[in-house]
C-alpha cells in the first residue's frame, strides 16, 4: 500500500494515460491505418475488376464484377514479367546479404578504440553521407572505370554500403558490445574475424535485422540503376520493367496519331489496367511477407538504441 502511495505522488503519475485519452488514441491510430491501406486495397480492387466494367464504373475500392484477368495476362501473357521477378529476388537477396556482412564488418572495426586509423575511417565514411560526388561521376566510375554497366553487379554493388548504415552499425557495437567480452575472446586468442562472426554477430540480430529491413526495401523497389546502367531486357527488375512498361504505355497514349493507330488499335496493343495494378500487387507483395519476419528484430533494436541512447 505504501509502494502504492509513492508510485501515485512520484512523477509515474505523470506518465499514466487516462482511459479516455487511451480510447482516443486507439482511434485515431485505427483511422491512420485505414488511409495507410485504403491505396493498396484500391489497387487490389482494380486488379480484380473485369475490364468492361472498370471501363463503365470507374476505380471502385469493391470490385463490382470480379475477374481475374489481370493476373492471367500475368501469367500466360507476359513471360518477361516473372523473368524480372526473378532478377529482382535475387539481386534482394544477395544485395542484402553482401550488404550486411559488409556494413557490419565495417561498423565492427570502426567500434573499436584501439584501431590507430579509427577516427580517420570515420570522417571518411562519414562526409560521404553529407557531400555526394554527383550523378556524372558516379555515371563514369560504374559504367568506364568499373565496367559494370549491363551486367547483374551494378544492380548490387552500389547500394552494398551505405555510411548510414556503416555508422548506425558502429553505434550499436559501441554501445552494446562491452569491450571486457572482446578483450577475453583476444586473451583465449581469437582472430578478429572469429570475434566477429562467433561473438558479436549473434550477439547483434537487432540491428543486422534493422539494416536488412532497409537494404531489402531499397534493393526490391530500385528501378533508377537499371534504367541508367542495363539496356539488357533480360537484366531488368520488376521494378524497372513495371517503370519501362508504364513509360510505354504513355508514350502511345501521347503519340497514337502520330504513330497512325486508332483508338481500337492503341487499346488493343496497350495492357489493361487490371493487368498493370497486378503487376504493381506481385511487386509489393513479396517484401510484404517478408517484414514480418524482420518484425521482432527490428523492435529490439529500436528498443535497444531507445535504452541505451
Amino acid at each position: 500500500m505504501e509502494n502504492k502511495v509513492v508510485a501515485d505522488s512520484g512523477i509515474l503519475r505523470f506518465m499514466r494515460i487516462k482511459p479516455a485519452t487511451n480510447v482516443i488514441f486507439n482511434i485515431l491510430m485505427a483511422v491512420l491505418s485505414l488511409i495507410c491501406l485504403l491505396p493498396i486495397l484500391l489497387v487490389v480492387g482494380i486488379s480484380l475488376t473485369d475490364e468492361a466494367s472498370l471501363m463503365e464504373h470507374g476505380y471502385r475500392l469493391v470490385p463490382k464484377d470480379i475477374s481475374f484477368e489481370g493476373y492471367a495476362f500475368l501469367v500466360h501473357n507476359s513471360p518477361l514479367i516473372l523473368q524480372a521477378l526473378g532478377v529482382s529476388v535475387f539481386i534482394t537477396v544477395v544485395g542484402t546479404v553482401l550488404g550486411v556482412v559488409l556494413n557490419s564488418l565495417m561498423g565492427y572495426v570502426l567500434s573499436r578504440r584501439e584501431y590507430k586509423l579509427q577516427k580517420f575511417y570515420v570522417w571518411f565514411v562519414f562526409i560521404p553521407m553529407i557531400f555526394s560526388g554527383g550523378l556524372i561521376a558516379t555515371y563514369f566510375i560504374i559504367s568506364q572505370f568499373l565496367r559494370l554497366a549491363d551486367t547483374i553487379w551494378v544492380l548490387i554493388l552500389p547500394l552494398a554500403v551505405s555510411s548510414f548504415n556503416v555508422i548506425l552499425c558502429k553505434t550499436f557495437f559501441r554501445a552494446t558490445i562491452p569491450d571486457s567480452l572482446i578483450e577475453s575472446a583476444k586473451l583465449d586468442g581469437a582472430s578478429q574475424l572469429r570475434i566477429f562472426f562467433s561473438l558479436v554477430f549473434p550477439l547483434s540480430l537487432p540491428v543486422m535485422a534493422t539494416i536488412g529491413l532497409f537494404m531489402s526495401f531499397a534493393y526490391w523497389n530500385d528501378w533508377f540503376l537499371a534504367m541508367l546502367y542495363i539496356d539488357n531486357p533480360s537484366l531488368l527488375s520488376l521494378q524497372a520493367y513495371l517503370n519501362r512498361l508504364l513509360q510505354d504505355i504513355n508514350f502511345l497514349a501521347q503519340n497514337a496519331a502520330l504513330l497512325g493507330m486508332t483508338q481500337a488499335q492503341l487499346l488493343a496493343v496497350m495492357p489493361r489496367e487490371a493487368a498493370r495494378m497486378a503487376i504493381v500487387i506481385v511487386a509489393i507483395l513479396p517484401i510484404a511477407m517478408a517484414y514480418p519476419f524482420f518484425q521482432r528484430y527490428f523492435i529490439s533494436g529500436l528498443m535497444i538504441g531507445a535504452i541505451k541512447g
